[in-house]
């Protein structure tokens, strides 16, 4: 599937890394070095645009190497990005670690990961049918 992307950051496009990747990374669009502090959340510009076609999403995620080496990672985990956004793609990060985070020029701040939908069209109802597990909600499964 071909996705229409405008990059007006000096860095490359998202790629896959690796053949059997379902994200592509995305970098900071900064001219300077930025301070996240402990606990402080903070909006990166990212420099890119997309069109999804009618039925497709994308979603911004955390890396998994920022998130455990460093403690930062996506706030609003996994961020939306609608089929009729087209403005630019924004990543909202928190630094949940004790230690500030300087975040590098071009750095790889966030995953994107593009896919399908369902929209679904509400019946209401007076009532849901029995299930085996029903109104049991946190913790019902187990703990382990």
């Amino acid at each position: 599937m071909k996705v229409k992307l405008v990059n007006q950051s000096p860095y490359p496009a998202p790629a896959y890394t690796t053949p059997g990747s379902a994200g592509m990374d995305i970098r900071a669009n900064i001219e300077a070095p930025m301070m996240l502090r402990s606990q402080e959340r903070i909006r990166i510009p990212t420099g890119l645009f997309i069109q999804l076609p009618p039925g497709y999403e994308a979603q911004v995620r955390p890396r998994s190497g920022l998130a455990l080496t460093f403690g930062v990672t996506v706030l609003n985990a996994p961020g939306t990005i609608d089929s009729d956004y087209t403005g630019e793609i924004q990543v909202l990060l928190i630094n949940h670690s004790p230690e500030d985070y300087t975040i590098q020029p071009g750095e790889r701040i966030a995953q994107l990961v593009v896919g399908p939908y369902i929209a679904v069209e509400w019946e209401e109802t007076a009532q849901l049918e029995e299930t085996e597990r029903g109104v049991n909600g946190f913790g019902s499964s187990g703990t382990l």
